[in-house]
């Protein structure tokens, strides 16, 4: 009986781990406290400027 728990509970594990690799979570990439400061300086410069180059400084990263 220990066997056959055994070899069940080891099949289970592997299948919960390769479901769990399908449902990855979609959550937004962490930013820290400093990079958000310096993304909203970099807006209020590019605001007082009147450039619309906003979308590439963002997405250079």
């Amino acid at each position: 009986m220990n066997r056959k728990k055994k070899i069940k509970s080891t099949l289970l594990a592997k299948q919960k781990k390769a479901n769990a690799k399908l449902h990855k979570v979609n959550k937004p990439k962490y930013v820290s406290k400093a990079e958000r400061a310096r993304l909203a300086e970099l807006e209020q410069q590019q605001g007082a400027d009147g450039c619309s180059d906003a979308d590439q400084s963002t997405s250079e990263k």
